[in-house]
């Protein structure tokens, strides 16, 4: 991958703070970062350390009690933000596949032609066109995801945030939300993971960062924080003490660094 400098800076966060009434602290302080086109950033922490709060910044579902967070695309257009939630039954609002991929583009002013072409483009890549008529809600967990995401790219959003997305998965589920995630990274889509399954998916990440008590305490490049203690220090396990190298973690199918046996 091309160095950040080379690369468009989709956006970026500069001292952003969240807080709510009656909370105690910050949920988020001080947090400070850019995405740039291309990458693919994990993001972990102990429960509450605000990995969510922050994705729902991003996306401007909330906005900071202060700091900034500016954004843009190379043509100058608004950015799209797609997110897919934890609880993947939540996002279903169609009765069958199709119809639950196409609801963002009710209001759409493209041909129907061009939208038809687009479906079936996208239900093909992500192995869900078979599935078309199939109700939604029939799907499995990791179908579930795959179809939100169905509705994100048919929308033709720039950056894709995950929360949690290995939550309730057995491992044929999240074999297929992790080879989602590395074709969407083929094919150029940005990509956030908020999970603290680094085991699952870390392997494909050019950067961590890492959330602690609502502070940014880790953002670089994500092989260094294995050897160095930091994840241990801040409460994350260590996926190398089940796992030999960066390059094994994450699931696939039929190879070695599918979750250990013993």
């Amino acid at each position: 991958m091309m160095p950040s400098s080379e690369r468009y800076e989709l956006f970026k966060l500069t001292d952003v703070a969240k807080s709510f009434t009656g909370a105690e602290r910050p949920v988020l302080n001080g947090i400070s970062f850019s995405v740039y086109d291309g990458d693919c950033v994990v993001v972990s922490g102990p429960n509450g350390s605000g990995k969510t709060v922050l994705m729902t910044l991003i996306a401007g579902l909330e906005t900071p009690s202060s700091g900034s967070i500016v954004s843009s695309r190379k043509d100058g257009g608004e950015l799209r933000i797609g997110l897919v939630f934890q609880e993947a039954d939540a996002q279903i609002l169609g009765d069958t596949v199709e119809e639950d991929a196409l609801f963002g583009m009710r209001d759409s002013k493209l041909p129907k032609e061009v939208i038809a072409q687009r479906l079936e483009a996208v239900l093909t890549q992500l192995g869900l066109y078979e599935k078309r008529h199939s109700p939604a809600r029939s799907l499995s967990g990791g179908e579930k995801r795959r179809l939100a995401v169905a509705g994100i790219l048919m929308m033709e959003a720039d950056v894709i945030i995950f929360d949690e997305p290995f939550a309730n998965l057995d491992f044929a589920g999240v074999v297929q939300v992790t080879a989602m995630i590395e074709q969407l990274q083929r094919n150029g889509k940005t990509v956030m993971v908020l999970t603290h399954e680094l085991e699952k998916v870390l392997g494909l990440a050019n950067r961590l960062i890492i959330l602690h008590k609502g502070n940014l305490v880790y953002n670089a490049e994500p092989e260094p924080a294995l050897h160095s203690g930091i994840l241990e220090q801040y409460g994350i396990r260590n996926p190398l003490c089940s796992y030999r190298v960066f390059a094994d973690l994450i699931w696939k199918i039929g190879e070695q660094n599918a979750p250990p046996t013993n």
